[in-house]
């Protein structure tokens, strides 16, 4: 028996470990949540020139991109485009939003310096991720002003294995060797709105939990490689989007509909996380899977964006009956009726009216049947059978007479 209580305990205690290490998914509550940006720096560091990189992130079968800034339902097409300055990589991912105003989404930073060391991060624009929202790969800890650093998303899963990644291993990188060959021009994509590729074909966007649910099978991959930033590692790039006349672009119509909250409807289908998730199972290596499986229930983060549904839910069974009790009260007062009424449909015969008024006990009862014979005598009185009669002789009112003499 002890043992048995014993090896329960134990059971028990592994199970709340592993439940530990996975919490409620965790959102930004932002446009940004819908463009990962773990799984596009793992897309940059797989491409081989920038070509390669729009398309590869535009890919449906990527399910990377998840982005309707514009509201027409349809993902936008994200446009890439390179500026440099002091031999600094400032590649940025921009949506066209109209013919007129272009949003940035975020942007890669490459930085190389003398001794052939080379920094890479991403930044989310502060319009859909916020203010420092920085990714970048696991460097070793050395150079970080700020080794202490953690992010709320740390906690948020811990990965099988976390690698280092040094700089000069990023300088291999493909698609950094083909930015800094000395022939290289800055590329700008030469495509715009209402001008895509001919293989383009957009799509209905993912609700954000079926689009968690998906890319939760490569968190290993993710949190294995690469991690949030504390600092920026290039000091000026900062001034040089955000400053005045800084190369950053934003659109009037995408921050009016992000104000007025628009994007909250991407966080209404929480039931939609673990179909996500069944459908990118097979596509990592058995060895690279999460041991757990996410949770449906949505997180404390998601009850901001799914309060409006949730409430709107809530108040149509509580409207429905109050609509529905007005009809069925009359209907339930009528019901008594008819259980009246087929006493009164068997006094028809005339016996039944004979006996009942002499059965009834008391007086009263008896006096009824006497006062009603008299009734009958006012009609008798009345003026229109008066008229029919000869000299008013069958009315005893004196003004029936005085009407037929005049």
């Amino acid at each position: 028996m002890k043992k048995t209580s014993t090896l329960l305990v134990f059971l028990l205690a592994v199970a709340f470990q592993l439940q530990a290490q996975f919490t409620q998914p965790k959102q930004l509550g932002l446009p940004g949540d819908n463009l990962n940006l773990y799984a596009a720096l793992k897309l940059f560091q797989e491409s081989k020139t920038l070509e390669d990189f729009e398309k590869a992130i535009n890919d449906p079968e990527q399910k990377i991109n998840n982005l309707d800034l514009d509201g027409d339902d349809q993902i936008d097409y994200i446009n890439v485009l390179d500026k440099i300055k002091d031999d600094v990589h400032s590649i940025t991912l921009r949506v066209n939003i109209n013919s007129r105003e272009q949003q940035d989404i975020a942007v890669f930073v490459v930085t190389k310096e003398s001794d052939n060391r080379v920094y890479i991060q991403v930044v989310g624009d502060e319009d859909l991720y916020g203010k420092d929202y920085i990714i970048e790969p696991n460097y070793a800890s050395e150079g970080r002003p700020n080794p202490g650093f953690r992010s709320e998303f740390e906690d948020e899963y811990i990965p099988s294995e976390r690698r280092s990644i040094t700089y000069v291993e990023v300088a291999r990188w493909p698609i950094v060797q083909y930015i800094y060959v000395p022939s290289y021009r800055p590329f700008i994509s030469i495509w715009g709105w209402n001008n895509y590729p001919g293989w383009w074909r957009p799509w209905r966007p993912y609700s954000w939990h079926w689009y968690y649910g998906y890319h939760y099978n490569f968190i290993n991959i993710y949190f294995g490689n690469y991690t949030r930033g504390s600092f920026y590692r290039n000091r000026n790039w900062y001034n040089w989007n955000y400053g005045n006349n800084g190369w950053r672009s934003r659109s009037v119509v995408y921050i009016n509909r992000s104000q007025q909250g628009f994007y909250r409807t991407t966080y209404s289908r929480p039931q939609s996380l673990q179909e996500g998730y069944r459908v990118s199972r097979d596509r990592v290596p058995m060895n690279m899977r999460p041991a757990n499986i996410p949770t449906a229930r949505p997180s404390y983060n998601d009850r901001r964006p799914n309060s409006r549904p949730d409430w709107n839910d809530r108040d149509r069974p509580y409207t429905r009956p109050e609509v529905n009790n007005r009809p069925s009260r009359p209907i339930q007062e009528t019901r008594p009726r008819p259980e009246t009424r087929p006493t009164p449909e068997t006094r028809p015969s005339g016996p039944d009216r004979v006996e009942r008024p002499s059965t009834r006990p008391s007086g009263p009862d008896r006096q009824r049947p006497e006062v009603r014979p008299s009734q009958p005598n006012p009609p008798q009185r009345s003026g229109p059978e008066a008229r029919p009669g000869n000299n008013g002789r069958g009315n005893r009112n004196g003004t029936g007479t005085t009407r037929n003499n005049d």
